[in-house]
């Protein structure tokens, strides 16, 4: 199980082209208890920040200028490594959300922000990525034993 240690400890990139919403996002977060925030104003920064730093859970705002979400979102998706991304996207129009959703999106938070339903939805957000992401070191434990098993039989099968 996730301890609540493991949650505010998750890395959190906000992206936002409005610098009013990412300081209402990094307050809340910070004042919620979160200490490993990072964002960025610049959608064309994302896909290397999240290559450099393996967030556990992007905030994405949908529309912003030289790129949107979704192309942000599509960008995210090159990047072979992480089998199980998660990004909450931001957006103030209902008619995105299926959408977003679509594309590769864990969930989505309407604006205007409602404060319970952000903390809530990040932290379950971050709950299950959490989650995915022992369940992948535990598979690649299994897989180390296995692989060592192995050899131990192989070695004394050659005796």
């Amino acid at each position: 199980m996730n301890t609540e240690f493991d949650i505010l400890h998750a890395t959190i990139l906000v992206v936002d082209d409005q610098p009013v919403n990412v300081q209402l996002l990094e307050q809340l977060l910070a004042g919620t208890g979160y200490t490993q925030v990072s964002s960025t104003t610049n959608p064309l920064e994302v896909a290397a920040l999240h290559a450099k730093h393996r967030y556990d859970l992007i905030l994405l705002d949908l529309k912003m200028p030289g790129m949107d979400g979704f192309q942000v979102m599509e960008a995210l998706k090159e990047d072979k490594q992480d089998k199980y991304l998660s990004v909450i996207v931001l957006t103030a129009e209902p008619a995105h959300k299926l959408r977003a959703l679509q594309a590769g999106a864990k969930d989505f938070i309407s604006k205007p922000f409602d404060l319970i339903e952000v903390k809530t939805r990040i932290h379950n957000a971050l709950e299950v990525r959490l989650l995915y992401k022992k369940l992948e070191n535990y598979s690649k434990l299994l897989e180390m034993a296995v692989q060592q098993s192995t050899a131990e039989t192989d070695e004394a099968r050659s005796r």
